[in-house]
């Protein structure tokens, strides 16, 4: 694809290569609509629809600012070198297929947005429609985006990863943590991966989040770094990626339900192996932020859950079990959400069971009661770190983090032979390059031509297909069979007892119902 195609769009170009983006704090405190107060107030908020002019208000209620008004930039001299803003041909038929997926910015060059932010730890939040923008073929998206000085995605393609899973309508959004220094603009870089690509963005949000919120505080010895001696330390200098945010045995909780953060938070069950296993819930206990702040996650998290269930003998021989497919060569950050709200459960020991993160124990004597001060209702939450690094292979391959809980098996040990969980957050952790992408999904298989019949297999067929119909008619194949025997019989006597031109035309049906007994028989004990 050549940079002519530029031209060939219904949108006047844009001749600029790095956009100045300076949003006033004031305007950016009142660009989003909440019906309650949230326990987290975001310093910044900024929600830009790339590719827009307009102000427009999305499904949940948040008003999404079109990047084309909003903007300070230098003029470049070289029309090549220029990014435009343009419409999809076809609309996504998500749920949020109206903003910020309708318009993006695009172009073959690299391009940049400059943030004037504060410091401080923020969530940047990239959204992606991989549809055809005007003659831009959505396979030629390949590009590579970076955050100052981390690599968020690399040779990054949007319709592979969106077809993965066999849906091309697929919208893709992407989260990740930074943190900004003092004086420190964020900078956002769009690079195609190649001259015969092209670099696209439908939606950027950054928003900030509380101090150390997923970082480790000063004061904090680190996350508990599963099959190791020391501790883990996610400092300044690292960026994160959510990979998935999991309210364990509960419903959907959308970003406007979220504590203030506009965080997803998926449901469990299509990682739940199996898939069978207690969802108890409580929605009238007080929950009592002690132990942390109340911005943590939803209340919603901490009021459902998963459990074995009361069977002591079945729990013992059963294990409650996730499977979370991630990037293999990298670590990774999980964090469980616990709160015991069960009204059984009134002490500590009541419920101790084991966990084991990566399929390597974390927990040999998990008791939330203990955790949480011996209160019900508490919620609380433990942090670990495990390395996938060499897990199943090179970068190229996805290995499985597991997480298992297990019942304890001594009953001197426990009251309830029983696991709890609430919540589940896995994010990857940057490497000592700075770099956080992973591959490309593979391509889907190609479905394999069907190749045409002869003519004579295909009346076979159809003669064949007729004698089925009536054993799915409900007659069985033992009672066809014996129609079929004395329909035989019956032809024959009256082929003696006629001329020769009749003789041949029965004896005719007579050869096509002898071919055909063999495979009736088959599929009658197939059927059985």
């Amino acid at each position: 694809m050549g940079n002519t195609n530029l031209c060939t769009t219904v949108l006047p170009c844009l001749t600029f290569t790095t956009l100045y983006l300076a949003f006033l704090l004031l305007h950016l405190s009142n660009t989003f609509a909440i019906n309650s107060p949230s326990p987290y107030t975001p310093v910044e908020i900024i929600i830009l629809n790339c590719g827009s002019s307009d102000i427009l208000t999305a499904l949940d209620g948040r008003t999404w600012t079109g990047d084309v008004n909003l903007r300070f930039f230098l003029q470049e001299l070289s029309q090549n070198q220029a990014s435009l803003a343009t419409n999809s041909l076809k609309q996504s038929s998500s749920a949020f297929s109206q903003v910020p997926y309708t318009t993006a910015r695009l172009s073959v060059s690299p391009f940049t947005y400059i943030f004037p932010i504060t410091s401080g730890q923020k969530f940047i939040r990239l959204y992606f429609y991989p549809a055809w923008y005007g003659n831009f073929d959505r396979s030629k998206a390949l590009f590579s985006v970076k955050a100052g000085p981390f690599t968020l995605l690399r040779d990054f393609n949007a319709s592979l990863t969106a077809d993965a899973d066999g849906d091309p309508n697929d919208t893709i959004s992407r989260e990740f943590c930074v943190n900004m220094e003092e004086d420190e603009g964020l900078n956002l870089t769009f690079t195609p991966s190649d001259l015969e690509s092209f670099a696209f963005i439908n939606g950027i949000e950054i928003l900030s989040m509380p101090t150390n919120l997923y970082y480790t505080p000063p004061d904090n010895q680190g996350l508990t770094f599963i099959g190791q001696q020391n501790q883990y330390l996610i400092g300044n200098r690292t960026a994160l990626e959510t990979v998935y945010r999991i309210n364990v045995g509960g419903s959907y909780i959308s970003p406007t339900k979220d504590t203030g953060m506009f965080r997803r938070w998926e449901l469990d069950v299509e990682y739940l192996i199996p898939r069978i296993y207690a969802s108890p819930f409580n929605m009238t206990i007080e929950l009592i932020f002690a132990e942390i702040p109340l911005y943590t996650a939803p209340q919603l998290v901490y009021r459902t859950a998963r459990t074995m269930g009361p069977d002591k003998a079945f729990n013992k021989n059963h294990n409650l079990t996730w499977e979370f497919p991630v990037d293999s060569g990298f670590d990774y950050a999980v964090r469980l959400h616990f709160c015991e709200f069960q009204p059984e459960l009134v002490d500590w020991h009541d419920r101790v069971f084991l966990i084991f993160i990566a399929n390597q124990t974390a927990e040999e004597a998990a008791d939330v009661m203990v955790w949480s001060g011996r209160r019900k209702g508490v919620p609380v939450y433990k942090d670990y770190a495990v390395s996938m690094v060499g897990k199943e292979g090179d970068r190229e391959k996805k290995a499985n983090l597991s997480i298992i809980l297990q019942a304890n098996p001594k009953d001197w040990n426990t009251s309830f032979n029983d696991a709890i969980l609430n919540g589940i957050e896995i994010f990857k952790i940057s490497d000592p390059s700075g770099n956080l992408a992973g591959p490309n999904p593979g391509p889907l298989p190609l479905t394999a031509p069907t190749a045409v019949p002869p003519k004579n297999l295909v009346e076979a067929k159809t003669y064949r297909a007729t004698i089925i119909a009536v054993v799915g008619g409900g007659v069985s194949s033992f009672t066809i069979l014996l129609i079929l025997v004395v329909l035989i019989f019956r032809l024959a006597k009256r082929v003696n007892d006629s001329d020769n031109s009749t003789k041949g035309s029965v004896m005719c049906t007579k050869d096509i119902l002898m071919v055909r007994l063999p495979q009736l028989q088959l599929m009658g004990m197939t059927n059985m």
